[in-house]
């Protein structure tokens, strides 16, 4: 420790990313957010970003290696996806960026966005997720630690016994400034209003449009007059079907599409639940978690990555996804304040405790701090 009055020293700390995504880039997000943290906490994170995209991965792998003989004794995350290492979701080339990092003398750690390889039955995927498995194992075992956003008993891929593998869940990827200290309460004197953070694109997409109209209709035939904002990735090309499928129902639907960070927060907490239809709900999903950062109960369906500390917030977990749990969801929720009330207190409680930026440069520096590797 430094003496009285001392300043401590600020240690550097790489985030690498790989390719940039589009529309907006989640996991560029969550590095500012994480890097502003840190800094409270002595840490200088510093965003670099290997473009093999667009330089192919030859040259790349030579600027990574330039790039890191300025990287001994210090800590470098590489952030891993699939997609963010390869244009297919074939990570091959994630082994030999691990090795110029160690061969460079840093200290690895291996952030684990994506916790299991991708489903599908097509040869191809059978063949995608092998390559998957092996990316996500050869990664661990390279690691000086392993930074999971998923507990690692959710994980078959993983001994839970592995004591380089650190559970730190992702955050809302806004800044947050002040409406998790509102009363969540729903206001007597307005409509009540059902956000929905994204719709996943295809054929899942259209089955996620089918679940939100069966769930609105079943709650204003239970409710009444609800408002409903669908926003996020997806939800423009959503907007011709939920338009036409909503007409005839008391439903005031906004669509945003993509918005600038700075307006998820006032969106959300304008909301008085988030129903949250992609995929089963987990610690790694920043949708779910946005709208627990903005003290929302939250329904939503359960799955392998479900464990605490997401159930700690003010979950409704429905049985199975279809239109009528959905809805029945919806009316409880909003049909009982009390049972409101204490949701809403649940994920106030979950993101101080667990989900807020400061709770998890917490985490992160007691990794980064360690003197073992």
């Amino acid at each position: 420790m430094p003496a009285s009055g001392t300043p401590a020293m600020t240690q550097p700390v790489v985030a690498l990313l790989g390719r940039r995504d589009e529309p907006t880039d989640a996991i560029e997000q969550y590095c500012i957010h994480l890097g502003t943290a840190l800094r409270k906490r002595d840490f200088a994170m510093d965003i670099v970003r290997m473009r093999w995209k667009e330089r192919g991965w030859a040259a790349a792998l030579r600027d990574l290696e330039q790039e890191a003989k300025g990287w001994r004794g210090q800590w470098v995350l590489l952030q891993y996806t699939a997609l963010s290492w390869s244009a297919r979701g074939f990570p091959f080339q994630v082994p030999r960026v691990m090795k110029i990092l160690r061969d460079a003398g840093a200290r690895v750690g291996v952030v684990y966005h994506d916790v299991q390889p991708y489903p599908g039955r097509r040869a191809i995927d059978y063949l995608r997720r092998f390559t998957q498995w092996r990316a996500l194992r050869q990664a661990l075992r390279s690691s000086d630690r392993a930074i999971l956003t998923v507990p690692a008993g959710q994980l078959s891929w993983i001994s839970t016994e592995t004591k380089k593998a650190v559970f730190i869940p992702v955050g809302a990827n806004f800044p947050h400034r002040a409406s998790v200290e509102r009363d969540r309460n729903i206001r007597q004197d307005e409509t009540p209003t059902v956000a929905v953070f994204g719709v996943t694109g295809g054929v899942a997409g259209q089955q996620e449009v089918s679940q939100i109209i069966g769930a609105m209709r079943f709650a204003t035939e239970n409710v009444g007059k609800l408002r409903l904002l669908v926003f996020g990735r997806n939800a423009d090309s959503a907007e011709e079907s939920l338009r036409e499928k909503l007409r005839g129902l008391p439903v005031m639907l906004r669509v945003s599409g993509v918005l600038p960070e700075d307006d998820l927060e006032p969106l959300l907490s304008s909301a008085d639940v988030l129903l949250f239809l992609r995929g089963a709900i987990s610690s790694r999903r920043g949708s779910a978690i946005a709208g627990i950062a903005c003290g929302l109960p939250v329904i939503a369906i359960a799955g392998d990555e479900t464990a605490a500390p997401i159930t700690d917030a003010g979950l409704v977990l429905v049985s199975s996804p279809n239109e009528r749990a959905w809805g029945e969801a919806l009316v409880r929720v909003l049909g009982d304040r009390d049972y409101h009330a204490m949701l809403a207190a649940r994920s106030r409680a979950a993101y101080l405790n667990h989900f807020s930026w400061d709770a998890i440069a917490w985490r992160y520096a007691r990794v980064l701090q360690a003197s073992d590797s």
